[in-house]
């Protein structure tokens, strides 16, 4: 299993970082990631390159900025 790191970015993506990364299709059909230890995984929903960011972001003018809080607990 992948150790992960997902950093949501202010006013951009979520950017997904560890060794191993899987992301999969809906089909369970592996993305080729080409190596990659980091992803940028898109939150305005402008890219071209779902889900992937494609820096679509910085010409929408996406506004969203996310502090770390906790959850309510799950029920």
């Amino acid at each position: 299993m992948a150790d992960l790191e997902i950093t949501i970015m202010n006013h951009g993506p979520m950017r997904v970082t560890g060794q191993g990364i899987v992301f999969k299709d809906q089909n369970g059909k592996p993305f080729d990631l080409s190596g990659r230890e980091t992803i940028s995984l898109c939150r305005c929903g402008h890219s071209k390159n779902k889900p992937f960011c494609d820096g679509s972001h910085k010409a929408a003018n996406f506004q969203s900025e996310v502090q770390a809080r906790a959850l309510p607990p799950k029920t």
